[in-house]
């Protein structure tokens, strides 16, 4: 019997040099997107989903996410004696309770690969589990049962007999496939091969890697030979293409939402503009904004 899907693992090691310097001190996830950070978007989607354990691997400078995931005592005081319900509500009721979360240090920014690796001993040599990528978000509507695609992605592994991996991916277009993992393709949502970041004319399809994962434990082997790939780095995509090319089944599901990469500034700026008019309390209010400037 399949075990069941339960522990995500969220990477939030990054420099975010992308965004200097509002980085120099505070973690790009923990930007706001609307009223909430980026990593708190991205463990509701988790705990949305059925996750129970979270597992967060950071660095230097993030402390700000530990608190963030912790009781602020003090504004939880200030807040009741205020009699200020809904703003307690917000500070409190999204909180996972304890014994669920964990803190992991990469001590060095060797990558993606590298930071799922730092990982490895916080999960069972027989669990599957999922990786998010916090700053690819994604916003629409859930299906008919109130699920969101990371759950249907879960349901969609738990019908396949084997233990198989999945991996979201994106249409791109073709002049984009440079910035991205691509897959090739064949029958049923299978994946058969991976490229890192390939040219254009070079790229097996424009189908892109994003940031949801369910692997098997299976990659902490491969990923443990410190292989460098892009960007002198260690990229989880090589190490599920070595998976792939001895014989692990991979799959993709295809995003039926709207993603947005978080990770550059126009994209951050596009999810603040999404997010916003999603707000039924601030919608008008933002179309005003953007009729007065456009």
């Amino acid at each position: 019997m399949k075990k069941r899907v339960k522990t995500a693992v969220f990477p939030v090691g990054g420099l975010g040099t992308r965004f200097l310097p509002a980085t120099k001190s505070m973690p790009k996830e923990m930007l706001p997107i609307a009223n909430k950070p980026i990593i708190q978007y991205a463990y509701e989607e988790a705990k949305e989903a059925g996750i129970e354990k979270f597992i967060f691997v950071t660095g230097r400078n993030k402390n700000a996410i530990n608190n963030h995931f912790d009781h602020s005592y003090e504004l939880e005081s200030k807040l009741g004696q205020k009699n200020k319900e809904e703003d307690l509500k917000k500070v409190l009721s999204w909180l996972p309770k304890a014994g669920q979360i964990a803190f992991v240090r990469q001590q060095k920014p060797m990558g993606l690969g590298h930071a799922i690796w730092c990982a490895r001993n916080f999960i069972a040599d027989d669990e599957p589990f999922i990786v998010i990528l916090a700053d690819e978000m994604m916003i629409g509507k859930k299906d008919s049962d109130g699920n969101n695609f990371l759950a249907n992605m879960i349901k969609e592994y738990e019908k396949i007999e084997s233990d198989a991996n999945f991996i979201a991916v994106d249409e791109v277009e073709k002049s984009d496939v440079s910035k991205y993992g691509i897959i090739e393709i064949a029958e049923k949502n299978k994946v058969i091969n991976m490229v890192e970041k390939p040219n254009p004319e070079n790229a097996p399809s424009n189908l892109a890697i994003t940031g949801r994962y369910l692997l098997q434990p299976k990659i902490f082997k491969y990923l443990a030979n410190e292989k460098i790939g892009a960007g002198g780095e260690i990229q989880l995509t090589d190490a599920m293409k070595d998976m792939c090319n001895n014989g692990e089944e991979f799959y993709y599901k295809k995003i039926n939402q709207q993603r947005f990469d978080c990770g550059n500034v126009l994209g951050y700026i596009e999810a603040n503009i999404a997010f916003a008019l999603e707000d039924t309390n601030v919608r008008d209010d933002v179309i005003k904004i953007l009729q007065k400037y456009l």
